[in-house]
């Protein structure tokens, strides 16, 4: 009797065994999924404020021009004195000579530094620290290798480079609306010597959700790299505890963020007309207004996935849209 009760629990036994070995391997699996978070990252710009600029005279010119904010009169010290003895007049009118020279001058270096602010900027100038996130189903398989391109390709290190990845980007986010699912994004203001710390603090906090950058181009340098635990988890596709691990989303999150120099403020982002209208006016800011930008995305290599947990788990402040 005890022998057959034996023989009809060992199946049962061995049921819960497989059972709880599959569990364990799925929480294990689990982890190595969040654990193989693979980001891209385009970066370029620099907060330093543009060094004065200096008057140089004309060529053929002669006499001394005072730079740009030095002292004396400011103009050609070029007096006839040959006429001070004769009919020139007396001391004042040389005096009125020295003042309508120096408002003539003065009013030449004011129209020859309109054209640009660079002369304006100071350490206090209002900054604009935009980011535009956007989650995108992981269906638009077309967009990875779209931003893998721009990576490749950019000119990081000019302010029409980093300008052209901007507006790159942000086309490559709007050609895929039926994809959008979350969005988030604003502004915030601040003078030049903090906005750095801003710009850095935002886009650290994004980097710091990728297990590692397996491809990006920042100030021009090129890196591409393959992590072991994103190839591993390619690898087992065809593991049943897949399943387990990936749930039934998978998701693309891609970050733009811009230091801007002046006032540019996007509206809040609430739903998919909001959402275009960011895109369109982070994508259109021009190079001359434009500091620093960063465009990451996570996943970045072929693979590697995004659930529902990680974005709910990474991402919460983004919106249904």
């Amino acid at each position: 009797m005890r022998q057959k009760l034996q023989q009809a629990i060992k199946p049962l036994f061995k049921s819960l065994f497989i059972l709880s070995l599959v569990f364990v391997l799925a929480l294990s699996h689990a982890d190595g999924a969040l654990a193989a978070r693979s980001g891209g990252r385009i970066g370029g710009g620099s907060f330093r404020m543009p060094s004065s600029r200096t008057y140089a005279p004309p060529s053929g010119g002669g006499g001394y021009y005072a730079p740009y904010g030095g002292g004396g009169f400011g103009f050609p010290f070029l007096i006839p004195f040959w006429g001070i003895g004769g009919g020139f007049g007396g001391l004042f009118s040389i005096l009125i000579f020295l003042a309508i020279g120096n408002f003539v001058l003065q009013a030449f270096r004011r129209a020859s530094s309109t054209g640009g602010d660079e002369g304006d900027i100071s350490s206090n100038s209002p900054v604009s620290v935009t980011r535009v996130q956007v989650g995108m189903l992981a269906s638009a398989r077309d967009l990875q290798p779209e931003l893998n391109r721009i990576a490749e390709t950019a000119d990081t290190n000019s302010p029409e480079g980093r300008a052209e990845i901007l507006q790159e980007a942000s086309l490559a986010l709007l050609r895929h609306p039926e994809y959008w699912v979350y969005a988030g994004g604003g502004t915030k203001q601040a003078r030049l010597n903090s906005a750095e710390t801003e710009f850095n603090r935002l886009a650290l906090a994004e980097r710091s959700k990728f297990t590692g950058e397996t491809l990006s181009n920042v100030n021009n340098q090129l890196k591409s790299t393959a992590p072991k635990d994103v190839l591993s988890a390619a690898g087992e596709l065809d593991n049943p505890t897949r399943l387990f691990t990936e749930g039934p989303g998978e998701y693309i999150i891609v970050t733009l963020l811009a230091a801007t120099l002046g006032n540019f403020p996007i509206p809040a982002i609430n739903n998919s007309d909001d959402l275009r209208q960011a895109l369109r006016q982070i994508g259109s800011i021009p190079s001359d207004k434009l500091l620093a930008i960063e465009v990451l995305w996570t996943p970045q290599a072929e693979g590697d996935t995004l659930t529902s947990d990680d974005l709910l788990a990474e991402y919460a402040d983004l919106k249904l849209v």
